[in-house]
């Protein structure tokens, strides 16, 4: 919210067309960490066998796998942001739903005699 004054409005409708979003992109990370792998694989260890290789591999090596691991973190986060999204939305309707029920079903009667009884 901002100085101006502003008020966040945000729509269910509004959440549950975004959530989606969410789920196509941690599907194309997903995607993209598994070609990083394949292709990373596929190449095999460009350095050499000798001291210069075997140092390099040593700070690659652990930098390559925190890097897939980070990666699949944020696959997953933006596929449970999906979910939790799509939860909230569906918890709205059904709260509305059920205030909307508790509140039909309430009759006053009327007091015909204006006694207040």
């Amino acid at each position: 919210m901002g100085d101006n004054g502003e008020i966040l409005d945000i729509k269910i409708a509004d959440i549950k067309r975004t959530a989606p979003h969410f789920s196509d992109q941690s599907i194309a990370l997903a995607h993209a960490l598994t070609k990083l792998k394949h292709g990373l694989s596929a190449v095999g260890a460009p350095w050499g066998d000798d001291n210069q290789g075997e140092a390099f591999h040593k700070a690659y090596g652990p930098l390559v796998k925190r890097i897939e691991h980070s990666t699949q973190i944020l696959a997953d986060g933006l596929a449970s942001i999906h979910e939790a999204m799509t939860d909230m939305a569906d918890g709205h309707i059904d709260n509305e739903e059920l205030v909307r029920a508790m509140f039909s079903r309430i009759h006053v009667a009327h007091d015909t005699k204006g006694d207040g009884k």
